[in-house]
């Protein structure tokens, strides 16, 4: 018998060493590289000169039928996958622990298993009986959806090849134990295999599969990337503990749009879906406050407008605070700087804060004029008028610069009630709206306009 050799790879790249590390030279990792046992079989063999068989070969201009797709009837849900599951498709589902990823796949289980789709439900975490408490506990207890509670990879795939259903959830993927791995369920090598195996079961009997995943510290799904790359469509669930909202979101998608998102609103009866989240994340605004700004943004093909929140406190400390939630925050450090060094505007000395109202998490740049009103806004004490939306983007010259779809997100800001909008110059000339467009040049101009003559 072949002496087994042990190997080690990147958690965070799927990059193999010879031996450990404390960084990986691939993607600089510190601390990713853990032990690899294999599978428990020698070294595979060369090729040698058999030959295999002859591939068949299509052009481009092959006209093939459209994907079949099963819509689950939860309107959020079916956006996010781009109108609905494919037929052999596979989507990695992550989030962070209780944000509510068990509730939202046991609600869409039941929602396939209504509408005729057969639906498998595989717990590796909690017994069929804590599903079934659920299940009441959300209404679903009628739901023709079959369970089981088990980590065996083999007897699994044995019982889905014996059932053939339409649908089939694993959660999750890092309980799953494939016994050719000789490694601890939760590892590399066993989140790699599984994941291996049951998309090609997908792939092979026509099934959808949605796997669980968990997420790191830092909020990526924990294992090897190549899981990412193995599946068809990578979903986040997203959320604040204490806020009631959830975001799906989309960052990965073969078969629909990218950055797409679905709003759910959690209550005691379930995740509900939140059909127009403008309203919704605006719906607790007050009279008008300093450092509070209205922002219309895009998020995936979706206008969608949120408040976001400043406030400015002179600091006791050396090196004054610099939080963030919700936004990121080396772009709130460029933007200080530049409205320091472009509009004269300092904030040495001073505490900074800045809040996303609601536990939205906003990633595009067209947020960098909202943020940068919000901040001289709480700087100066000054409230600025409730009716007026702000979009644009800031670069380090101080000009403001056009974003993608600014139709939308006027459509979007008048049928909420906005009479104003503030934007770069090159979309002054954006039609279909009576909204009030007042289109600046550059950061000075934009300060001079919105606040007048500061101290």
């Amino acid at each position: 018998m072949a002496k087994r050799t042990t190997s080690y790879v990147c958690a965070e790249c799927g990059a193999a060493h010879k031996k450990w590390a404390g960084r990986c030279d691939a993607c600089g990792a510190w601390n990713s590289i853990v032990e690899d046992l294999g599978t428990g079989s020698a070294a595979p063999k060369a090729l040698g000169t058999a030959k295999g068989r002859t591939v068949a070969l299509s052009d481009l201009s092959v006209a093939d039928p459209p994907l079949p797709r099963a819509m689950s009837g939860i309107g959020e849900l079916d956006r996010v996958t781009g109108g609905g599951l494919v037929a052999a498709s596979a989507t990695l589902v992550g989030g962070d622990p209780g944000i509510g990823k068990s509730t939202l796949l046991l609600q869409a289980a039941a929602a396939y298993a209504r509408s005729g789709a057969g639906v498998v439900y595989v717990s590796g975490e909690e017994a069929a009986a804590q599903i079934r408490m659920r299940a009441q506990r959300l209404g679903l207890a009628d739901a023709p959806v079959k369970l089981a509670a088990e980590t065996n990879l083999r007897d699994i795939l044995t019982t889905l090849e014996a059932e053939r259903p339409q649908l089939a959830i694993i959660d999750s993927i890092q309980t799953m134990w494939a016994d050719h791995v000789d490694s601890a369920p939760g590892s590399v090598s066993q989140v790699r295999a599984a994941a291996h195996e049951l998309v090609s079961f997908a792939k092979r009997r026509g099934i959808a599969v949605i796997l669980v995943g968990h997420v790191t510290k830092e909020g990526q799904i924990a294992g090897p990337r190549v899981v990412e790359h193995m599946v068809d469509t990578v979903l986040y669930f997203e959320g604040e503990r204490g806020h009631q909202f959830r975001i799906l979101r989309a960052v990965k998608n073969r078969f629909g749009p990218a950055d797409e998102i679905g709003v759910f609103e959690m209550t005691g009866a379930g995740l509900a879906e939140v059909t127009n989240p403008s309203a919704l994340f605006l719906s607790e605004r007050g009279a008008p406050a300093s450092g509070s700004v209205v922002f219309a943004g895009i998020e995936g093909s979706r206008p969608l407008l949120c408040e976001v929140q400043a406030l400015v406190a002179p600091s006791p400390l050396a090196t004054p605070r610099r939080t963030v939630v919700g936004w990121d925050q080396g772009r709130l450090g460029m933007i200080l700087a530049v409205l320091e060094a472009r509009a004269g505007i300092g904030f040495g000395g001073m505490d900074v804060y800045l809040n996303i109202a609601g536990g939205l998490r906003i990633r595009e740049p067209a947020a960098d004029l909202a943020v940068a009103a919000a901040l001289i806004s709480a700087r100066q004490d000054h409230a600025l008028p409730r009716e007026t939306a702000f979009f644009g983007e800031i670069s380090l010259s101080g000009a403001l610069r056009p974003v993608p779809q600014p139709e939308a997100r006027l459509r979007e800001a008048e049928k909420l009630g906005f009479t104003r909008a503030i934007c770069p110059e090159g979309q002054r000339r954006v039609t279909g709206t009576a909204i009030s467009v007042e289109a600046l040049d550059d950061l000075a101009g934009f300060v001079e306009s919105v606040f007048g003559p500061l101290d």
